[in-house]
């Protein structure tokens, strides 16, 4: 064996890996956060389909990993998951069990799955922690992808419980970045309102917003929540999982994110909201209490100048962004 193979004491697999989350992974990896134990490998739906079973299973005999951050999902916006709840409910639920199950049957250590904040009840007090994921129905406007998240949780328990596997999870708020997907009628509000004051600048034309602009978000930025996921892999040790975002004292309305976003690409033109069009849940404010209680002086990148760093990158990739 040569020193170098000696070194890689772990085969790190990234599903996904060409996603927001991913993208940003990789760059934090490349920028100077991995280390030399490490083997970082990111794939996407072009190397398995993992919905298939046996697909899924000559990935994993392929790369052989020791680690996994399972960040593969059918995802989309408010709109795409209203019209589509069934679509988002088998799609992840066949996803996660494969990447799981295999997981467990190739003695992975350790895998990390992504969660989100939708996933916590509808109705429920504020701020929203850990503790709080199984009691109550999520919101009706995503059911589907909320219960195919959740179910990640209960299988976790289930490989800890019946097998010792450390399986765990992390629940971002509002990721946006650098690779997101930019599409206007099914990504997320951030994006989606870059996309949107890009065009109105092109076409001189008013910037509209969906909805009333009241409801509020905690937004967590990409190559933030990377860093976080590094930590995750290697220091966190809990099957229970973990919320990954800003306080609760940065949660910004969306009228508030369009402004950021207004100012960061210097557009002029005049800011509408149409009110006929859905808000979704009004908030689903987090608490990092949990994170904070770990990294205390993690220190987060402020709003307008993530929003400004991701608004540059979108210009810039303006022709191979996807959108």
């Amino acid at each position: 064996m040569t020193e170098a193979s000696e070194l890689v004491a772990k085969r790190i697999l990234v599903t996904g890996g060409t996603g927001l989350v991913g993208r940003a992974i990789e760059k934090v990896v490349a920028d100077g956060e991995g280390r030399p134990d490490e083997e970082w490998i990111f794939v996407s739906s072009r190397d398995a389909d993992l919905t298939n079973a046996v697909e899924t299973k000559a990935l994993f005999e392929k790369h052989k990993p020791t680690h996994v951050i399972h960040l593969a999902a059918m995802v989309g916006g408010l709109f795409k998951n209203i019209r589509y709840n069934l679509d988002f409910w088998r799609r992840n639920i066949h996803i996660n069990d494969n990447v799981l199950h295999l997981a467990y049957e190739t003695g992975v250590q350790k895998v990390v799955s992504c969660l989100s904040t939708c996933i916590f009840p509808d109705k429920t007090t504020y701020p929203i922690d850990e503790t709080m994921i199984h009691n109550g129905p999520p919101h009706s406007s995503n059911f589907g992808y909320s219960y195919a998240k959740r179910m990640i949780d209960i299988q976790n328990r289930g490989y800890f419980e019946q097998h010792g596997c450390r399986f765990t999870a992390v629940i971002p708020t509002n990721v946006f970045g650098p690779h997101d997907n930019f599409n206007i009628e099914d990504g997320h509000v951030l994006p989606g309102l870059i996309h949107k004051v890009y065009l109105a600048k092109q076409s001189g034309s008013a910037l509209t917003v969906w909805g009333t602009g009241k409801p509020r978000r905690q937004f967590i930025y990409s190559l933030d929540l990377a860093r976080l996921f590094l930590w995750v892999l290697r220091e966190y040790d809990e099957v229970e999982p973990i919320i990954l975002s800003v306080g609760e004292e940065d949660e910004v309305s969306i009228k508030e994110a369009a402004e950021a976003i207004v100012e960061a690409m210097d557009f002029r033109g005049e800011l509408l909201f149409d009110t006929t069009k859905a808000d979704g849940q009004f908030k689903k404010t987090a608490s990092n209490a949990k994170l904070r209680r770990y990294l205390p002086s993690f220190q987060f990148t402020p709003f307008r100048q993530a929003v400004k760093e991701t608004c540059a990158w979108f210009s810039t990739n303006y022709a191979n962004a996807r959108k």
